[in-house]
């Protein structure tokens, strides 16, 4: 496979994958070489991340990189004025202008560089990274190591309690525990009756 960013201009970067993929960590390798070579580098994280650090963007390995924190999309494009390299880390929890905001920012001659999950937990598409995934020019999608079979994982259990989350016809008790664990296909258990959730209409 031939991967040749555009040569001049900006371009948009998407790495996806479930969690514990290294999607934040590999964000993180991406701006640091940016950085290295002499680009002023950004990373904006939602301000809903603050699982350790609001300061930094902080992978599960312990890779971390400064970072600072926005409410919405408008203020990413505003945080990324005169910046030639923008990281966006958890980009699925941003509102949906964060991909008119993309498209700007790469207007502007910015490389754009968009990690999150590309589904939930349910299997249902995430936020605004479907379309992200649509327009950029380079797309990674990342694997995980399967919690129960150490197979390549692709998916995000939730577990509450230990069991598959939301289950069929239960409500989750105040003050129940959770937990999410990477899994293969095969191993995921999605804690409904029903079929997945995502239903796509193609059309000629």
């Amino acid at each position: 496979m031939i991967r040749t960013p555009p040569e001049r201009g900006g371009w948009l970067e998407v790495v996806c994958g479930p969690m514990f993929s290294g999607k934040s960590e590999e964000l993180i390798r991406r701006l640091r070489r940016a950085e290295i070579a002499g680009q002023r580098v950004l990373i904006v994280k939602p301000r809903i991340d603050d699982r350790y650090d609001v300061s930094h963007v902080v992978s599960h390995a312990g890779a971390r990189m400064r970072a600072v924190c926005a409410n919405s999309a408008a203020d990413v494009l505003r945080l990324a004025e005169g910046y030639d390299a923008v990281g966006i880390d958890e980009a699925q929890f941003f509102d949906a202008e964060i991909v008119g905001v993309a498209r700007r920012l790469v207007r502007r001659g910015a490389r754009v560089v968009a990690a999150g999950l590309d589904t939930d937990f349910r299997g249902e598409l995430f936020g605004a990274m479907p379309m992200l995934l649509c327009l950029a020019e380079l797309v990674d999608k990342l694997q995980a190591v399967c919690h129960r079979c150490g197979g390549a994982a692709t998916r995000t259990q939730r577990l509450v309690d230990g069991r598959p989350a939301p289950f069929s016809g239960e409500t989750v008790q105040v003050g129940a525990r959770d937990s999410y664990e990477a899994r293969c296909t095969s191993c995921y258990e999605p804690g409904f009756d029903a079929e997945p959730l995502v239903a796509l209409t193609l059309s000629a």
